[in-house]
């Protein structure tokens, strides 16, 4: 009877598995690991140093360790050793999660999160070999946790619409990407206070999910908008003086030859400045990053 209710509960997790959303699914494995990790803590003092579980899946900051274990660069995002470290990191997984897929297919999320955690890992190695600060601790160092993924997943998200407005109790509406810098900046500066490698990993993470969210989706930051309209106002004034300096000259006509000329002049001119306003205009939607080598060329023989 016993047996037959184990069997039972496993189908029913296994069932509940399968048909639960992406999100869930990866709290459910953090989850697992989770407890498997915490039952092989308490057997713990048959082991020299870290349980096998943490011993084989976290990620070695020494790069000659990690060669003999490249799996870890993945698996150490699903592994967790302490309580509270997994349960900021799953609640924020799942209302971060949910957010990205009103936008994004779990597909990508699934991307996000495993770009991310390799993405953070490599900065991580990286950070022990380039610093001399860690690299005395380098063959001890160990990384671990879903934060790296989670940071891709929350840049991502906030890189994609840095205008959207969550709600919060007391303090109101407040900007994704004030939210984002607010992320990053508590990492930057946890990182004197200790912990470096990991908290470097989480912003490789978060540097993951922007690049990746401004290269695909090709578009400008709402965070740049103040440099669009400085390198506006710019060419906006330099039209305005050249047109001060230039003083209109008084022609006497004595022959049609004459008028013709001055009439194509004009024409051109015109021309030239409705280039130039066609330019302008679009310097100010889409950025002057945005202006063809043609185009850039022709703004500055204006000047």
């Amino acid at each position: 009877m016993n047996t037959f209710n184990t069997l039972s509960n496993f189908e029913n997790l296994k069932y509940r598995f399968k048909n639960a959303g992406i999100v869930e699914q990866l709290i459910y494995i953090n989850l697992a690991v989770f407890l498997l990790v915490f039952i092989s803590n308490t057997f713990s003092f048959l082991f020299e140093s870290n349980t096998i579980l943490v011993k084989w899946f976290a990620l070695p900051a020494s790069f000659d360790d990690f060669l003999s274990k490249p799996w870890t660069i993945i698996t150490y995002g699903f592994l967790h050793t302490g309580f509270i470290h997994i349960l900021s990191n799953l609640i924020a997984l799942f209302y971060i999660g949910h957010l990205f897929k009103q936008y994004f297919t779990s597909k990508q999320l699934l991307n996000f999160y495993l770009l991310g955690t390799v993405f953070g890992g490599i900065i991580f190695m990286a950070s022990y070999h380039f610093f001399p600060a860690l690299q005395k601790v380098a063959d001890t160092s160990i990384l671990l946790g879903a934060s790296a993924g989670i940071s891709a997943i929350f840049i991502g998200i906030a890189t994609y619409m840095p205008n959207y407005e969550l709600k919060f109790p007391l303090i109101g509406f407040v900007k994704l990407w004030k939210l984002a810098c607010i992320w990053v900046a508590f990492d930057v500066l946890q990182i004197p206070a200790g912990n470096a490698g990991g908290h470097l990993a989480h912003i490789g993470g978060a540097l993951f999910g922007f690049l990746y969210v401004l290269k695909a989706s090709n578009k400008e930051l709402e965070i740049l908008n103040p440099f669009k309209k400085i390198v506006t106002t710019f060419f906006q004034n330099n039209r305005k003086e050249k047109n001060k300096r230039e003083q209109p000259l008084k022609t006497v006509y004595k022959s049609g030859k004459k008028s013709t000329k001055t009439t194509l002049k004009k024409s051109e001119k015109s021309v030239n400045q409705q280039e130039i306003d066609a330019i302008l205009d679009k310097i100010s939607k889409t950025g002057y990053d945005t202006l063809t080598k043609a185009e850039k060329d022709f703004l500055f023989k204006q000047r």
